[in-house]
């Protein structure tokens, strides 16, 4: 087993890989829970699983094909060797571009992630 905890990362939409830059965040998409002033409860809110962080645009990169994926299955492999996992997923990011160093943030969701080991 490998002490390694972070570091080298994949992502692949549909089984495609991307070129990642830095940092991915996740979410398994649990509803979030909120204290409730007066009472000695909570309420919970939804929330969407997701999947976000930069990846690198390249002249092969169709950008008006990644901002419209819907349907897909996105996976995260981390260092540590988990994969988390979002099925019929969808591009919910803004399609921005930084030139400065080809970054393009890119945001998947869906109803409920899935975090395999």
């Amino acid at each position: 087993m490998s002490n390694r905890l972070a570091g080298i990362l994949f992502l692949k939409i549909d089984g495609e890989m991307y070129q990642v830059k830095g940092g991915f965040t996740y979410n398994l998409g649990i509803p979030t829970r909120e204290f409730i002033p007066g009472s000695e409860g909570f309420k919970e809110t939804e929330q969407a699983a997701f999947i976000e962080g930069e990846i690198t645009d390249h002249p092969e990169l169709d950008l008006k094909r990644l901002v419209t994926l819907d349907g897909v299955t996105a996976t995260l492999e981390l260092a540590n060797g988990k994969v988390f996992l979002l099925r019929n997923a969808w591009y919910a990011g803004d399609g921005n571009v930084s030139s400065e160093e080809a970054n393009i943030t890119v945001k998947f969701e869906a109803a409920n992630g899935e975090e395999i080991r």
